[in-house]
């Protein structure tokens, strides 16, 4: 008989070592269960998901018109085009634009006559209203931001054109924000 094997002090290492790493494992899913909560409170509200996308029917906005619809707080104007509204837009050299970008690149393919930008003026976040500009286009009040007939920054404090949310045509006559 070995020495130790009579001994009431003696453990097995094995032993020892699985119920280390049981406790250690036991602590780790307390601790997740106990910040669960935390981490969870961070994910976006049932209303704001519910307004992660909107559809709006392209039929209520006639030529020349513009509609301004909410969409995560925010205005969205969605404008539909004359025919000279986007040749001027389609004219402007890229030299003279602040923030160039084609209007080919703020339009989707097949429907160049329907404008979708999001109606946040790029300086300070103030609406701009339309017709009023130098360019045909939105102009701010506020702080005198020029945009043309494609939403860019002509003139004017705003660093950068009016954004283009992300969206897509469900149909011919339905367009999906965000």
């Amino acid at each position: 008989m070995a020495a130790d094997q009579g001994d009431p002090n003696h453990q097995d290492p094995n032993r020892r070592d699985f119920i280390h790493i049981a406790a250690g494992a036991a602590a780790v899913g307390a601790g997740a269960m106990a910040a669960w909560p935390l981490i969870n409170s961070m994910n976006p509200a049932a209303d704001t998901l519910a307004l992660s996308t909107i559809e709006f029917d392209l039929t209520k906005v006639q030529e020349g018109q513009q509609v301004v619809i909410k969409w995560q707080g925010k205005p969205v104007f969605v404008r539909y085009r004359t025919p000279a509204e986007i040749e001027q837009a389609r004219s402007v050299s890229m030299g003279a634009l602040k923030d160039p970008q084609s209007d080919a690149e703020r339009v989707k393919d097949g429907h160049q006559q329907y404008l979708v930008v999001i109606g946040s003026c790029t300086h300070l976040g103030c609406v701009p209203t339309f017709g009023s500009g130098d360019f045909g286009g939105w102009f701010c009040p506020c702080h005198g931001s020029h945009y043309d007939t494609s939403g860019r920054i002509r003139k004017g404090p705003a660093p950068i054109n009016l954004v283009v949310p992300t969206y897509e045509y469900v149909s011919d006559t339905r367009v999906k924000i965000g």
